[in-house]
């Protein structure tokens, strides 16, 4: 007979990461990324007018951010089961199903997902904070669950 994830977790003894905890590793993968995008753009943002040529600026390559964000979740979710900031907050990334690293594709849907989750208000994230397993909604598409590492 099939457990749920709940009952795996418990079998397990694996704990659900804290949603205060998942919002530092958030803001720490978010402050990374942005971090590099300030260097590459910092010559063309000191030469701008005004903050119009500045937001027109930042706009011009927002789908180099997203994309990026994209390839840095898959790449350290697929390979170490966390990013960077899930890492320092000592949490990983684990497929609901088995509670292992996820796979390449997993890792992807994810990411993409989670990219989707912040761009309609944020919404997808909050989700997380009265799911019952905390899964915000990239995590319900990808199947997956954020657990103390």
């Amino acid at each position: 007979m099939y457990d749920t994830p709940e009952e795996r977790l418990r079998r397990e003894g694996v704990e659900l990461a804290p949603i205060g905890r998942r919002a530092v590793a958030y803001a720490i993968d978010d402050l990374l990324i942005s971090m590099i995008f300030v260097v590459l753009l910092w010559d063309p943002i000191s030469r701008a007018q005004s903050a119009e040529q500045i937001a027109a600026i930042v706009n011009s390559a927002w789908l180099w951010m997203a994309m990026t964000q994209i390839l840095y979740h898959t790449w350290f979710v697929w390979q170490y089961g966390a990013s960077l900031g899930k890492i320092a907050m000592r949490m990983q990334v684990v497929e609901a199903a088995t509670l292992t690293r996820p796979r390449l594709f997993v890792a992807f849907n994810r990411a993409v997902f989670r990219i989707i989750s912040g761009m309609v208000f944020y919404l997808g994230f909050i989700w997380a904070l009265f799911d019952p397993m905390r899964q915000a909604w990239h995590d319900k598409t990808a199947s997956t669950l954020v657990v103390d590492a």
